[in-house]
């Protein structure tokens, strides 16, 4: 039987983006410029992705980022579709997900054991914005995940991950509650990633905002002071 998703659907912006120097920024209603907050947490543990880049080698470090972003992408799309309804409503175009084979297959592993614990849909792939961190995002998804309204992130995995490789993800998940909360009104204190390994497993992680706000806070005043913006968040370019 075809599962059909209710749609609560909240007001949010549009945001442009924008790069400069390989930096991912989103340009506000109000014309600010803020980092992404996966630009602003890829400052934490930079050295460990460095010596992994060193240890295996440039070239081989590049095809493993390309082929798991481009994995982990086409799952996004399979989740939102689904999510959208899109099985059931447009079983024509839903059928052109099935010519990728592993991300379909990684796909149906979320469907079948966590995709059901979802409702009430506030939001997907949406853009969002914190006037008191000054920073911004897209987030996967925003709804009720086993009845307590969550920031739902979908990650694929090559393998299984340690919670303490996931502190990122927290802190990323935490920023986006906070910026729905500012924006709309409603809090969001609960934080879940679902992240789906090439051998099928799946993990539920199930975090606390409030955990990891200290963290989010630090990584912003890092951020500040590595990087010279002027006052609407413009990054300063010196060439």
């Amino acid at each position: 039987m075809m599962v059909k998703f209710n749609h609560v659907p909240v007001e949010l912006p549009e945001l442009k983006t924008v790069t400069v120097e390989r930096k991912r920024f989103y340009v506000t209603p109000e014309e600010k410029y803020y980092p992404s907050i996966t630009t602003v947490l890829s400052i934490r543990n930079k050295e460990g992705l460095m010596e992994w880049r060193k240890r295996v080698g440039n070239d081989v470090a590049n095809y493993v980022s390309r082929t798991a972003a481009a994995r982990g992408t086409k799952v996004h799309h399979m989740c939102e579709d689904y999510l959208n309804n899109m099985e059931s409503d447009w079983p024509d175009k839903w059928e052109e997900h099935k010519k990728d084979f592993l991300p379909w297959c990684l796909f149906g592993e979320l469907k079948s054991k966590v995709l059901g614990n979802i409702s009430d849909i506030h939001a997907q792939e949406c853009g969002l914005y914190s006037d008191k961190y000054k920073v911004a995002g897209r987030v996967d998804c925003i709804a009720k995940y086993n009845g307590v309204l969550s920031i739902i992130d979908f990650k694929t995995s090559t393998k299984e991950r340690s919670d303490d490789w996931n502190e990122n993800y927290y802190i990323q998940g935490s920023a986006y509650a906070e910026m729905f909360s500012e924006l709309t009104g409603i809090d969001t204190n609960q934080v879940v990633i679902l992240v789906v390994t090439e051998d099928g497993t799946v993990q539920e992680f199930i975090k606390e905002k409030g955990d990891y706000l200290n963290a989010l806070n630090d990584s912003v005043i890092e951020w500040e002071r590595i990087n010279e913006t002027d006052s609407k968040g413009h990054p300063i370019i010196y060439r």
